[in-house]
């Protein structure tokens, strides 16, 4: 890999393993002044873990780099939208199969897996403000935040494979909650100018707007 990247010299590609079982390893490139991202995976295992979670197994481990988690069903997404530039055994192909189309267990085991935690972190956010401990507020409320994201992309049958940037990304979905991009960003400035109480209310609400979606049959789940 050293000998396309920019800076070779900058270039350090780790050992298999080295990322830990689910990043697993690889190394940050810049190849003709484009970021590239080299990851690793084990064929075997991925496959092992499409099948577990098309059939609504889905597993959360943390890992650095993933402040909301690393989802199995990450490696579903990173299949389904992948385009393979060599694949002459047609591997990526065959698995795209598990993938395509969105598995209804899948989307069920999410919503399942991530809803409930909502409410559950909006709640421990409001115990953290009597105390006034903003680090543990702020924390709990992007756990709220990021299970959002989850149970949307999942009742839009999409593959969520990176929280960066997911909650913006649902405001380009057809199943989704007007405005939460903005609600967030006034949850963000109210936790910044330590208007912790508000900012959990407003997360009540949001958290309100998506039972309502549910309820309204927004999902053939």
């Amino acid at each position: 890999m050293t000998e396309i990247a920019d800076d070779p010299g900058a270039a350090t590609v780790t050992r298999y393993g080295e990322w830990g079982p689910w990043i697993v390893g690889g190394a940050w490139l810049s190849v003709e002044r484009q970021k590239v991202d080299l990851l690793y995976r084990h064929a075997d295992n991925v496959e092992r873990v499409m099948m577990d979670c098309r059939n609504g197994t889905v597993l959360m481990a943390y890992q650095p780099g993933h402040p909301h988690g690393f989802c199995s069903a990450i490696w579903m997404g990173e299949i389904a939208y992948c385009q393979p530039l060599h694949d002459p055994k047609g591997l990526i192909a065959r698995l795209k199969t598990i993938a395509l189309p969105y598995p209804e267990d899948l989307g069920r085991a999410l919503l399942r897996r991530f809803q409930w935690e909502i409410l559950f972190s909006i709640e421990n956010a409001e115990l953290a403000t009597a105390r006034n401990e903003r680090t543990h507020v702020a924390g709990c409320v992007y756990r709220a935040l990021a299970c959002i994201a989850q149970v949307l992309f999942a009742l839009n049958r999409r593959y969520l494979i990176n929280e960066k940037g997911a909650l913006i990304e649902t405001a380009g979905l057809p199943l989704t909650i007007p405005h939460l991009v903005e609600q967030s960003d006034e949850i963000w400035r109210l936790i910044g100018d330590g208007g912790l109480a508000r900012a959990c209310a407003i997360l009540r609400q949001v958290d309100q707007q998506l039972k309502a979606l549910i309820r309204s049959g927004g999902t053939p789940l």
